[in-house]
């Protein structure tokens, strides 16, 4: 089988993690992807927060947190994440965003490392703490928006693939 097609059939929203560091080596590439994703009218509107430290990670988590409606940590104890945003004036900031979620979602799955989509980063991103860590980084905090966080790490279980849904295709 094709090996792009054999990583997207492999790929899961993996929720449990080693304890063991994602090295930079591997998150430079699966940043990568990201950088390679599509986006409209090739604006390139795409930022990546790489987070690594678990104080910095915690607190994204008790942010992330607060906006979660099921409790617990919504990292799932992941050693990295990283935090996507796009312009807000781009043709379309969500889809720009989350075509490199899932190129890096890929990567990353191509890597041996496991990865989740997690939900919020909208949300996170309004607060004047995280507006302060973008401005610090030199970027207008009113001019991003946040798509999406990507927890990754080594996992310690991948789950099964749910059966696919017969009657979604159409030719016209």
């Amino acid at each position: 089988m094709n090996e792009v097609l054999k990583t997207i059939k492999e790929r899961r929203g993996v929720k449990e993690y080693l304890d063991k560091p994602v090295p930079k080596e591997l998150l430079d590439q699966i940043v990568e992807a990201g950088l390679w994703a599509p986006s409209g009218r090739n604006k390139q509107p795409v930022v990546f927060l790489v987070f690594t430290k678990k104080e910095d990670i915690d607190k994204l988590r008790e942010a992330n947190a607060a906006f979660s409606r099921n409790g617990g940590d919504p990292f799932y104890g992941a050693p990295a994440v990283i935090v996507v945003l796009a312009k807000k004036e781009s043709v379309d900031p969500a889809c720009d965003g989350s075509l490199a979620m899932e190129n890096m979602m890929l990567a990353a799955t191509s890597l041996g490392l496991g990865t989740r989509w997690i939900n919020r980063a909208k949300e996170v991103f309004t607060l004047a703490s995280w507006k302060d860590c973008l401005e610090k980084l030199g970027l207008d905090p009113e001019g991003y928006v946040g798509v999406g966080n990507m927890i990754l790490g080594y996992p310690a279980a991948v789950p099964e693939a749910p059966e696919r849904i017969e009657g979604r295709v159409f030719y016209i």
